[in-house]
C-alpha cells in the first residue's frame, strides 16, 4: 500500500496548523530533521486498534507517530533509514544490484543518490513515477540478479506469502540481504490466514489481522517461514541497535525488530 501522502495545495487552516506545530521541540523527523509538537496519527492511532491485536503484541507501525506533518515520511520508512545508517549498510548500495518493492518515496531518494549499478523499484499497482509493475510472486528476473531486496510491510498483504518468499530468495544473489519487515503479533504462535469469514468481512479483517487489506496475522511462525524459504534470519531489536533513539522523539515502533535475511 501507498502511504505517501500529499502536501500540495494545503488549506490555509492546515498551513497554519503545521505552522504552529513546527514551533514545538518535543518530536524530530530524522528525515527531513524538522522538529514539531506532534506526529500525525493513523486511522485514530493506537486508540483504534483492536483489543484482540494488542493483546497479541501485535507488531509493525506506531499509529500514533505515524506521518511527519512536514515531509510525510512515515514510521516505518524512518525506522528502515535509521536502522539502515546504524549497521552501515547504506555504502553497500553504491554499484550495488537493488530490488524495492513497494518502494517509499524517501528511502527511493537516498538509495539512487548511492548510485547502484541496477535499482529496480517495483508494485502491483504502482503509482510513481520509475516504478515498474511486479507481482511478488513472479518476479521477472534471473535467479542471482540483486545484492539487496527491500520488502517493507508487503507479504502481509500477499496471499501466497511462501511463493513470494522464494521468489525473493531466489532473485538474491549468494551473500545477498533482504530486509523483509512485516507485522508481527509476539504472543501469537501460528499464523492466522485463509478464514473466509475474516477476509469477507472488511470490519473483522481490521480487528484481526490490522487491515483492511491484509490477508493474514503473523504469529511467531513467521520467521521458520523465511527459512523455510531458504534464508538464514537474524533479528536486531531497536533497544539493541538504536539505544540512543527514543522511539517516541523520533516517531517509531520501539517494539519493531530489524528483520534480516540472507542468502548463504
Amino acid at each position: 500500500m501507498d502511504y505517501q501522502a500529499t502536501q500540495n495545495r494545503l488549506s490555509l487552516t492546515r498551513r497554519l496548523r503545521r505552522w504552529v506545530n513546527g514551533l514545538g521541540r518535543r518530536h524530530r523527523c530524522c528525515i527531513c530533521g524538522k522538529h514539531f509538537h506532534r506526529f500525525s496519527k493513523f486511522q485514530g492511532g493506537w486508540d483504534a486498534v483492536s483489543p484482540y491485536l494488542k493483546e497479541l503484541k501485535w507488531t509493525g507501525s506506531d499509529f500514533d507517530h505515524f506521518w511527519c506533518p512536514f515531509c510525510r515520511s512515515h514510521d516505518r520508512e524512518r525506522h528502515m533509514m535509521l536502522f539502515m545508517e546504524k549497521l552501515g549498510y547504506w555504502e553497500s548500495f553504491s554499484g550495488a544490484a537493488v530490488l524495492h518493492l513497494a518502494p517509499e518515496k524517501w528511502i527511493i531518494q537516498k538509495i539512487e543518490s548511492l548510485q547502484p549499478a541496477q535499482y529496480v523499484k517495483g508494485d502491483l499497482f504502482p503509482s510513481r513515477e520509475g516504478v515498474v509493475k511486479i507481482d511478488a510472486t513472479d518476479i521477472p528476473f534471473p535467479d542471482g540478479t540483486f545484492d539487496w531486496v527491500l520488502c517493507n510491510h508487503v507479504l502481509e498483504h500477499v496471499p501466497d506469502d511462501a511463493r513470494a518468499m522464494r521468489e525473493l530468495f531466489r532473485v538474491l544473489k549468494k551473500g545477498g540481504r533482504a530486509i523483509l519487515q512485516t507485522p508481527v503479533a509476539y504472543r501469537l504462535e501460528t499464523t492466522r490466514e485463509n478464514e473466509p469469514d475474516v477476509l469477507s468481512d472488511p470490519e473483522k479483517r481490521l480487528a484481526t489481522y490490522g487491515q483492511e487489506d491484509h490477508v493474514r496475522l503473523y504469529g511467531m511462525d513467521f520467521f521458520e517461514r523465511l527459512k523455510t524459504a531458504g534464508f538464514s534470519v537474524t533479528t536486531r531489536t531497536h533497544a539493541e541497535l538504536l539505544p540512543d533513539i527514543d522511539p517516541l522523539r523520533y516517531g517509531v515502533n520501539g517494539d519493531e525488530e530489524l528483520i534480516l535475511c540472507t542468502k548463504n
